[in-house]
C-alpha cells in the first residue's frame, strides 16, 4: 500500500475519534454510566477478534506486560466515567478539543517531573504557551465557573489519558500494541460486568437505531478500527508523522458535534485550543 493510502486512512481515524465524543453524547441520554461503560468494552473486545485474526501475531502476556495492562486498565475505566461525566454535563465538542490539546502537555509535564528532563528554550516556550491556553479553554481566570462547568472533568480526562500514554509507550518493549488494547478491554469488560452486575444490563434492548448506532460507532469505529489504522499508519509512516495527525481531531470533534448535536462553537474553546496546539508544536520540535 503507498503511502499516500495511509495518509487517507489517517484522517479517517482521526474523523473515527473525533465523532466518539457526539456519539457518547448521545449515549448519557440513555442510560446509566455503568452500564454504557460495560457495553462499550464489551463490544471493543468483541471487534478486537477479527484484527487479531488478521494481524496473524502469536498472543503472549508476560508478568511485566500484566502489570501494564492492569494499569491501563484502571485508567481506562477512570477516563470512560470523567468523559461521559463530561459529555453528560458539557458540550462534547469541547471535549474533544480540551483533552485533545491538553494531553500531550500533561504528558509532557509529567515526563519532565519524572525523569527530570532539560528542556531546551523552544520547549519552555511551548509549556508557557499551553498553561497560556489551558487557562483560557478551561475559564480558570474564573475558579468558580471552572468548578461548576464539565470543564473540570474534560481536565481529569487530560491528566489520566497523560498516564496511559506513558504506559503505553512503555508497553510495547513487552507486548505488541493490538494485543495490549485487547487485554485492557477484556479486563475493564470484567471489571466493569462486576460493579453494574445489579444493574438491569439487558436494558440496551430495549432501546432503538440511535442508541445502538453510537454505541457501535464509540465501540467499533471510534475505538477498535480508528486505533488500528493509527498503529499500523505508525509503523508505516513513524510515530512523529502520525502522531502529527492528530491535531485534526479537535477540529473534527467540533464540526461533528455542531452538525450532529448543534453545539456552539465557542470562541474560548477555539482560542485556547489553538495555543494549546502551537504549544504541541514547539514542545515536539527538534532543536
Amino acid at each position: 500500500m503507498k503511502n499516500s493510502h495511509f495518509t487517507y486512512l489517517l484522517i479517517l481515524a482521526m474523523f473515527l475519534w473525533g465523532g466518539g465524543w457526539s456519539a457518547l453524547k448521545i449515549l448519557t441520554y440513555e442510560l446509566p454510566i455503568d452500564i454504557i461503560i460495560f457495553w462499550r468494552f464489551f463490544l471493543m473486545s468483541i471487534s478486537f477478534i477479527p484484527i487479531l485474526y488478521l494481524i496473524k501475531e502469536p498472543m503472549t502476556l508476560n508478568r511485566s506486560g500484566a502489570k501494564f495492562v492492569a494499569s491501563s486498565s484502571v485508567l481506562n475505566i477512570s477516563f470512560m466515567v470523567f468523559s461521559f461525566l463530561g459529555v453528560k454535563y458539557g458540550f462534547a465538542g469541547n471535549g474533544g478539543v480540551i483533552i485533545t490539546t491538553l494531553t500531550p502537555l500533561m504528558t509532557f509535564l509529567l515526563v519532565a517531573i519524572l525523569f527530570k528532563t532539560k528542556l531546551s528554550a523552544s520547549q519552555y516556550f511551548g509549556l508557557i504557551l499551553g498553561i497560556i491556553g489551558g487557562i483560557i479553554i478551561l475559564q480558570l481566570n474564573d475558579l468558580n465557573l471552572f468548578f461548576n462547568s464539565s470543564n473540570i472533568y474534560f481536565a481529569l480526562c487530560a491528566v489520566v489519558w497523560a498516564g496511559v500514554t506513558l504506559l503505553s509507550q512503555h508497553s510495547h518493549k513487552h507486548i505488541h500494541p493490538i494485543h495490549y488494547s485487547f487485554y485492557i478491554s477484556v479486563v475493564a469488560t470484567i471489571a466493569s460486568f462486576i460493579y453494574a452486575y445489579e444493574s438491569d444490563l439487558t436494558v440496551v434492548f430495549d432501546q432503538g437505531s440511535k442508541f445502538w448506532t453510537a454505541l457501535v460507532y464509540l465501540a467499533v469505529l471510534g475505538q477498535s478500527v480508528a486505533t488500528t489504522i493509527f498503529f499500523i499508519a505508525s509503523a508505516k509512516l513513524g510515530s512523529q508523522k502520525t502522531s502529527s495527525f492528530m491535531f485534526l481531531v479537535p477540529l473534527f470533534s467540533l464540526i461533528i458535534a455542531w452538525a450532529v448535536l448543534g453545539e456552539p462553537i465557542q470562541a474560548h474553546i477555539l482560542i485556547g485550543g489553538s495555543l494549546s496546539l502551537i504549544a504541541v508544536y514547539f514542545i515536539n520540535k527538534k532543536n
